[in-house]
């Protein structure tokens, strides 16, 4: 699996988990069916669910006139997400990881979704690099 469609899939699994409140391990069985696990797929739903209060604490401190809880659910698992590989995913270089992320909020977000996800993920870029 390529880490774009695994991205994919660790969004879909991650807005299981916060929207359908299921363990991660059936969000994981939903979104890959008869398939293995991706071990890229894994580490990145399961870095999110371990990291999240970090992930959150650093996400609310970057977010303008926006609540956490605010932000649209499918924007919050990108961001999530995006911030986990940002923060603790070091062979993937920080653009690409933010790059990905705008990519998801146009295919999967509304129309405002890839600049607010781009706006919000270059504030959290700028502050892991101080």
């Amino acid at each position: 699996m390529k880490r774009h469609e695994a991205r994919e899939k660790a969004l879909q699994a991650l807005f299981q988990i916060d929207v359908g409140r299921i363990a991660p391990e059936e969000a994981l069985a939903n979104v890959i069916g008869e398939e293995e696990v991706d071990p890229f797929l894994r580490r990145l739903v399961m870095g999110v669910v371990e990291h999240r209060e970090e992930i959150d604490e650093l996400l609310r401190a970057n977010l303008e006139k926006w609540t956490l809880e605010r932000v649209a659910n499918v924007d919050r698992a990108i961001l999530r997400m995006a911030t986990y590989e940002m923060k603790y995913v070091d062979e993937v270089p920080v653009s690409v990881s933010l790059d990905e992320a705008v990519e998801l909020a146009k295919k999967f977000g509304d129309g405002k979704s890839g600049s607010f996800v781009n706006g919000v993920l270059s504030k959290v870029k700028a502050a892991l690099q101080t």
